[in-house]
């Protein structure tokens, strides 16, 4: 069977062009080049991969709830260059303070509002992704198949048999985050993502995979703390 390669050039993505192949798509972010997988997931286009988009560094220790900062896990420099070089700059992108995550998505695309977490969950849900073919349990369905997901020895954990990860194609993965008190934590147990919705200051809403759970939780966390990026695409 013959693929068909569909290119799409929208000016007002700032000039990023989409490629999919089969289902298989794409899209260079023009601010540095970068490309990521995409995946649509019911009504909505996911980037696969977390955000990497890094316009400057900061230390651990750096923090505010009101100017934007960038961290790479278990960096503690200031130059971009050296942070971009890291293992994990390359496996898990950008930690993000929330005043810089709600900038961070590139023209096109924006940072999910817990609403639309929701919209995500309900269809995973309501289509058979929960562990066994049905129920909320869908944390597997989201988690990546790659072992940097600590061990679980619990059935339908995301640490669990990670070859039955992943059929969603959202492909998340362990990151870990910067915590508010100035350390990083948590890389190959947990995955954090950042939405746009705050709650009562200085808290703000975010999902969260965790190796020893089947759930895709919903949380909060104060803005200063460093989390991953998923933008997900304008409608």
């Amino acid at each position: 069977m013959p693929y068909f390669l569909k290119v799409e050039i929208d000016p007002s993505a700032d000039g990023g062009i989409s490629y999919s192949i089969a289902g298989v798509s794409t899209f260079t972010d023009s601010r540095d080049n970068k490309t990521y997988r995409t995946i649509r997931i019911g009504s909505q286009i996911w980037m696969a991969e977390n955000l990497a988009y890094l316009p400057s560094v900061s230390p651990p220790a750096s923090e505010s709830r009101t100017n934007p900062y960038y961290y790479v896990y278990d960096y503690s420099g200031t130059d971009v260059s050296e942070a971009k070089a890291t293992a994990n700059y390359t496996t898990y992108g950008v930690l993000y303070n929330w005043p810089a995550a709600t900038t961070a998505c590139p023209s096109g695309w924006h940072l999910p509002t817990k609403a639309e977490w929701t919209i995500l969950e309900d269809y995973l849900t309501d289509n058979g992704y929960g562990y066994g073919g049905s129920g909320d349990d869908i944390g597997k369905s989201l988690a990546s198949t790659s072992a940097l997901w600590d061990y679980s020895g619990d059935a339908g954990d995301v640490g669990n048999y990670l070859a039955t990860n992943n059929s969603s194609g959202f492909g998340a993965l362990p990151g870990g985050y910067r915590i508010f008190n100035g350390n990083f934590g948590y890389i190959c147990q947990i995955g954090s993502w950042w939405s746009a919705t705050e709650d009562i200051y200085p808290d703000v809403w975010y999902r969260d995979l965790s190796y020893y759970s089947s759930d895709f939780y919903y949380d909060r966390e104060f803005r200063e703390s460093g989390l991953s990026v998923r933008c997900v695409r304008d409608n």
